[in-house]
């Protein structure tokens, strides 16, 4: 297995990790600790990290293969669905932003199904970077202020990231529209 293949598998498990300090942190609540959110932030920051690393290391070392197209957008959508529960669960995040996650993952997950039982594997695309990096800032905010502002500035603190969840939906819906878009022929040729 090559490094950026490592650093993949490496991000996967950090998503278990993560959950562990995001349930611990609850930010807003009577129980919040920011400590955890801070440990939360930091655990996803490395693994957001690594999806740069493994993807820079694989384009520059010519070392792109078959299971790093399959397994980094997976890693990443286990590692930011992960985060955006806990925000729903937190209340910053609106069960409708994390449907329509959700519905776009599952969509171009049956187009890369379709195209690799014709032997074809379907890499992402720019707007699914885009939509994933979005996605990561956004997390990487809500838990960076959930461990540096007090209780009394939640309110804030949720605001904004609402407005970064509701712009993470638009991003997501705009991209897997794209995704389908430009692979239909998979779904034309499916037999």
């Amino acid at each position: 297995m090559n490094l950026p293949n490592k650093l993949t598998m490496a991000r996967f498990l950090l998503v278990p990790v993560f959950m562990v300090f995001a349930a611990l942190g609850g930010y807003g609540t009577a129980d919040a600790s920011r400590l955890m959110n801070l440990l939360a932030c930091i655990v996803f920051s490395a693994a957001s990290f690594t999806d740069y690393l493994d993807g820079y290391l694989a384009r520059k070392q010519d070392l792109v293969t078959d299971f790093g197209k399959f397994a980094d957008p997976l890693a990443d959508k286990m590692l930011t669905t992960a985060a955006l529960i806990y925000m729903m669960a937190d209340g910053v995040c609106h069960p409708v932003v994390l449907a329509l996650v959700l519905f776009r993952e599952f969509a171009v997950a049956g187009v890369r199904m379709v195209a690799a039982s014709g032997g074809k594997v379907i890499a992402a695309n720019i707007w699914g970077k885009v939509k994933t990096v979005l996605q990561m800032l956004t997390i990487i905010f809500y838990y960076a202020a959930a461990a540096i502002f007090p209780a009394d500035a939640a309110g804030l603190v949720q605001l904004i990231t609402q407005v970064l969840c509701w712009l993470v939906a638009a991003v997501t819906l705009i991209s897997g529209v794209i995704y389908l878009w430009q692979n239909r022929a998979c779904f034309i040729q499916a037999k």
